[in-house]
């Protein structure tokens, strides 16, 4: 492989803990994309005109969202970041590394089938929504415990050894930081909220870590985006030590967190408010490191179609329009969504990319298929399409977290906006089962690792 500086960049995974786990991780990702996928059929067609006056899926659209975004969200996305972490960390604390993953795994199960018992209500409060239901709320304890431990042995397994010669190892760690004060707000608010009845307790609960998660993906999709152009031979122009300080830049937002929790009371306005301005204040400090992904892209132009690279470009697409549709928000509107939409699925398709670099690496077989280069283009394009029609349609007052006739689309505009949205929908679970194939096909191909 091609480095920069005579230093490379593409973090070697070494055999027996960090493989195996990695591995473990990995299936728990694409089981949870399995079943979030499923359940995004059902999200498409119940907000899709034409489509929902024929199948009355109003009543089943707030619990299928419920498990749809935390499988799509929590799940996927700390799975996968306990891949990198797994990964690139030591072999130590085998015990701590399996004991996690199999609560997640317990945890994740059960969710799943939750919807399917009675009484399970749907709060759709940001971030972590849940189903008012006891064996529910089981599944994010158990789930989030387990987290919590690999959260821990990456905070003691990823620490780089030289701290300003490996940039994607400390990228890696600072996403275990963000995680560890992400998981302590949770805690923390559920310790200091006091219990009321009703969507505002959990947005509260939810509110601090859920926005210092953001930093999190952001970090990791960063490491995955390098990770990716190293191995296409495309290594950054920046030095190592110059990409582990744009990392440490982006992590400074973070010392805002434990400030804004010792000095401002937990549910407050001035809580609220304060990590609302922490995304507007503190996400420009990620700013170099984009630029540095948008170097890298550029540096890929000459580079043969690859899996790699087509999630690389969907993925820096994604997460750029999303970016630029949050300073776009006005009032509680489909513009949110397509905000998140779009930012998520740039971490989501970053996470893909890497998933496909990793898996021979894994021990896996090969994803260098056709369906494998073409899948972040189709999922990318659909979410795309997905996004604008919220977005166009979030201009003309549709709101969200609404299906059915409570959409009230009553002008051309807003119809032609939610059909592109649904058509997008559609077109986006084509990619998303897409890439679910590719991975199950080299899955099944172990290399002898």
């Amino acid at each position: 492989m091609k480095v920069s500086s005579g230093e490379s960049w593409a973090p070697s995974i070494a055999s027996g803990t960090p493989a195996s786990l990695a591995r473990a991780w990995l299936w728990l990702g694409v089981m949870a994309l399995i079943g979030s996928g499923l359940l995004a059929v059902l999200l498409v067609l119940s907000r899709t005109p034409g489509i929902q006056d024929v199948f009355p899926l109003k009543d089943m659209f707030r619990a299928a969202l419920v498990v749809h975004v935390d499988l799509s969200v929590a799940v996927w996305f700390m799975a996968f970041a306990a891949v990198i972490w797994s990964a690139v960390g030591g072999s130590g604390l085998a015990w701590l590394g399996w004991n996690g993953f199999g609560l997640a795994a317990l945890g994740t199960a059960l969710m799943t089938v939750s919807p399917f018992f009675p009484g399970a209500d749907p709060v759709l409060n940001n971030y972590i929504p849940v189903l008012e239901q006891p064996l529910f709320f089981a599944s994010l304890w158990i789930f989030g415990a387990g987290v919590s431990l690999a959260v821990l042995r990456a905070l003691l397994t990823t620490w780089p050894q030289r701290f300003l010669a490996e940039p994607l190892r400390l990228g890696a760690f600072l996403g275990a930081v963000a995680a560890f004060l992400s998981l302590a707000a949770f805690f923390w608010s559920w310790w200091m909220v006091p219990w009321v009845e009703g969507a505002i307790y959990y947005e509260v609960l939810f509110w601090g870590g859920g926005h210092t998660l953001q930093f999190q993906h952001a970090l990791l999709m960063v490491v995955a985006w390098l990770w990716m152009a190293a191995h296409l031979s495309r290594p950054s122009i920046a030095t190592a030590r110059a990409v582990s300080v744009l990392f440490l830049v982006a992590a400074v937002p973070l010392l805002v967190v434990p400030a804004i929790y010792l000095l401002v009371p937990v549910g407050s306005l001035p809580h609220v408010e304060l990590f609302a301005k922490l995304m507007i204040w503190g996400h420009p400090y990620m700013a170099p490191l984009v630029i540095l992904g948008a170097l890298s892209l550029w540096g890929l132009r000459g580079v043969p179609v690859a899996p790699a690279k087509s999630a690389f470009v969907a993925s820096f697409v994604l997460f750029a329009v999303g970016g630029v549709l949050g300073y776009l928000i006005h009032g509680v509107n489909v513009v949110i969504p397509a905000h998140y939409h779009g930012s998520t699925v740039g971490v989501t398709l970053a996470f893909m990319g890497l998933a496909y670099v990793l898996l021979p690496t894994l021990g896996f077989g090969r994803a260098d298929s056709r369906m494998a280069i073409w899948q972040p283009y189709v999922y990318g394009a659909g979410q795309l399409i997905h996004v604008l029609g919220l977005a166009w349609s979030g201009g003309y007052g549709v709101q969200r977290k609404v299906a059915g006739a409570d959409q009230f689309l009553t002008t051309l505009p807003q119809k032609v906006g939610m059909g592109m949205m649904g058509l997008g929908g559609l077109i986006a679970v084509i990619g998303g089962l897409m890439f679910v194939v590719v991975c199950l096909q080299a899955m099944s191909r172990r290399n002898g690792r």
